[in-house]
């Protein structure tokens, strides 16, 4: 009978608001200036300065050549304001001064519907993808948690699908900027996508760094207009907006079968790609030496969390469950709390209220383990090399914490811990000010 009434609850919002499981009441932390830019849909507030009235384009540039110069000289130098008919201000940002936009991909759309809809279909893709970056963070338990300069930080390069603008910048929107390596950079840094060291380890990269700045970057991105590939050479080639239909192993982060039917369709359109520039048998090499990575990696992995797993079920990983401030997105937490292990589990919880061999372990998995997989997969060896002995040296941490936390648990078994846990200067600000 219980179980039979459990639906109808949830769809009340009594077990589990519908918000919440929606992913959305992580999406309403955004609606406000902080990160009202990275939004375009939400961003169409009343302006606050008394401009009132409709306006022509020609009118907003003659008002705006003198306010914001800048804005003004880049979009006379871009394809927008060329022709007969050129592409002005009211035509993406709209006439009514107390009710401009910031345009959406909608928008753009209406003129560039090929890109738009190319980069919306990568939804199909699932993760990774631009298309879902967004969904991805604010659908964790973790996000709503964070403080807001972490969550300004996110939104700055997750918001992607949200605007065009991230990768050919406003208000020039040169396609010749968006193909260089520095445009997909920008977010595409740092140690859980360290792409830019892998490719500017890598021979291509390496090749771009002594001679790129003698390319002609407004060649369209076909196979001869360049010596080397930069990132969208390979990603986006032809200027196809779609990326995630090679994403055969999910950016290194979830172990994957590279032999499913969806996979080796995947590997043929990749491989397809270094045949425009390699010979086949290096080519098939290649993907030979990335399994044999991806084996190797996850093989470290799964014994470290053999290890978390054996601590987890002798109660020995402190804090407890129990003891742990629970995530306010995520009701099943408080009311069956467990110690997330893997990635199978949600591991992803695990930037905040875990122990210190748990949050070892996620930096192994979320950061040396992608850096081994970036480097292979971007020809970068060496990197990929000395991630994995990074991830040796954390395993070996791991192995003497452990023997540690074993004989912790059983001197503490009966004393309670909580008050010791439950209290501290985050937990105190994240209380005080979520």
């Amino acid at each position: 009978m219980l179980l039979a009434i459990v639906p109808f609850l949830i769809a009340a919002g009594w077990l589990w608001p519908v918000s919440v499981c929606a992913g959305q009441e992580n999406r309403l932390q955004r609606g406000d200036a902080i990160s009202a830019d990275r939004e375009p849909r939400i961003d169409s507030r009343p302006q606050d300065r008394k401009v009132i009235g409709t306006f022509k384009g020609e009118e907003c540039l003659e008002c705006h050549a003198t306010l914001t110069p800048g804005i003004v000289k880049d979009w006379r130098q871009s394809r927008h304001a060329r022709g007969e008919n050129p592409v002005d201000c009211s035509a993406c940002h709209g006439h009514d001064h107390q009710r401009l936009r910031l345009p959406a991909p909608a928008i753009c759309g209406q003129c560039h519907p090929r890109p738009v809809a190319q980069m919306e279909e990568e939804k199909r893709y699932g993760f990774p993808s631009h298309a879902l970056a967004l969904e991805r963070l604010t659908d964790s338990s973790a996000f709503a948690e964070k403080p807001k300069a972490e969550v300004a930080a996110c939104l700055h390069c997750h918001s992607v699908a949200q605007r065009c603008d991230s990768c050919h910048t406003r208000h020039r929107f040169a396609a010749a900027e968006a193909r260089r390596p520095e445009a997909c950079i920008t977010c595409h840094t740092g140690p859980p996508h360290p792409d830019d060291q892998s490719y500017f380890s890598s021979p291509h990269g390496l090749f771009y760094l002594r001679e790129g700045k003698k390319w002609d970057w407004n060649r369209p991105l076909r196979r001869g207009n360049y010596p080397a590939p930069g990132c969208a050479g390979c990603h986006m080639t032809n200027g196809r907006h779609l990326i995630a239909d090679k994403s055969l192993w999910k950016s290194g982060i979830r172990e994957i079968n590279p032999r499913t039917a969806e996979n080796t369709i995947k590997r043929k359109r990749w491989s397809a790609i270094c045949k425009e520039c390699h010979p086949s048998p290096i080519a098939e090499d290649f993907f030979l030496s990335l399994d044999e990575e991806r084996g190797s990696a996850w093989k470290k992995l799964y014994a470290v969390e053999d290890q978390l797993k054996a601590l987890r079920r002798h109660g020995w990983l402190l804090p407890k469950a129990t003891d742990r401030p629970h995530f306010s997105t995520d009701p099943w937490g408080q009311w069956f709390p467990r110690v997330r292990i893997g990635d199978l589990e949600g591991m992803e919880s695990a930037f905040y209220n875990v122990s210190a061999v748990e949050r070892d372990y996620f930096e192994m998995w979320y950061f040396a383990n992608p850096g081994a997989y970036k480097g292979m997969a971007h020809g970068a060896r060496k990197m990929s090399s000395g991630c994995h002995d990074l991830m040796i040296d954390t395993s070996r941490t791991i192995a003497t914490q452990t023997e540690r936390l074993k004989l912790l648990g059983k001197m503490v078994k009966d004393v309670d811990l909580k008050r010791v846990w439950m209290d501290g200067e985050y937990t105190r600000f994240n209380r005080d000010n979520h």
